[in-house]
């Protein structure tokens, strides 16, 4: 038996727990996915319910729009439900070989990562909001009429709401990467200015593209990244 045999049978019982696990998550997936996609129609009439936009007409341009629609919250749906259940199947898995300090910060991370992407996601449905309404009003006053794309108008709320709350994440992972030696806060601090133009860059790259946007999706960042220096710093203080 060569190596690659031997390695394999001592293994073989985790690899098979990592089968199940992966296979368990793909009929999650799927049911999610299916119950978003055909959920779509009670979450259209519902975010419309709750938008009120003067002077904008929200319409279609495709027959086959709302089936794209439909898939696009079904993806969604099943990415937020299956993607926490991961990371919990992947904690369970390293689990034994951690040290019993490092499992209760993973226990932590967790719900505090799912909660800093609930206010990114909040946050960003809640700019965007003000944001196009802003906008309708200019088209308004200048006698542009307003008529969305109902497909592009909710993918593109979605796609920056759901980036921006992954971006409010970053915290956990530079905290987590100075922990670990990786990093340093006089690093972070040297790099401040550096830190600044890539976060106007990666913001400057979600639509929508205006100025104001751009503004309202940077400062909450920039704040994000001083807090982060701010914490680890005096949590390094305290450890001195």
């Amino acid at each position: 038996m060569n190596t690659f045999d031997e390695a394999f049978q001592k293994y073989a019982v985790y690899f098979e727990e990592l089968r199940k696990s992966l296979l368990r998550l793909t009929k999650i997936f799927i049911i999610i996915f299916a119950v978003g996609f055909f959920a779509t129609t009670p979450v259209i009439r519902f975010v419309l319910s709750k938008i009120h936009l003067e002077g904008v007409t929200i319409v279609t341009t495709s027959p086959f729009q709302l089936v794209d629609l439909a898939m696009s919250v079904g993806f969604f749906s099943a990415c937020i439900v299956t993607v926490p259940i991961l990371i919990f199947n992947l904690y369970s898995f390293v689990r034994p070989g951690l040290l019993p300090s490092e499992r209760s910060a993973f226990v932590f991370l967790i719900p505090f990562g799912l909660i800093l992407f609930l206010i990114g996601f909040l946050y960003g449905c809640g700019m965007l909001y003000f944001a196009t309404k802003l906008i309708a009003q200019v088209n308004v006053g200048l006698g542009v009429a307003n008529y969305w794309d109902i497909s592009t108008f909710i993918s593109q709320m979605v796609l920056t709401s759901s980036l921006l709350g992954v971006l409010f994440i970053f915290p956990l992972v530079i905290s987590f990467l100075i922990k670990a030696g990786i990093m340093s806060v006089n690093l972070l601090k040297s790099k401040r200015r550096h830190a600044v133009v890539i976060i106007f860059i990666i913001v400057s790259l979600l639509p929508p593209t205006d100025g104001l946007s751009l503004v309202l999706m940077s400062v909450p960042l920039l704040l994000i990244f001083e807090l982060t220096i701010l914490f680890n710093r005096v949590k390094s203080i305290g450890r001195n």
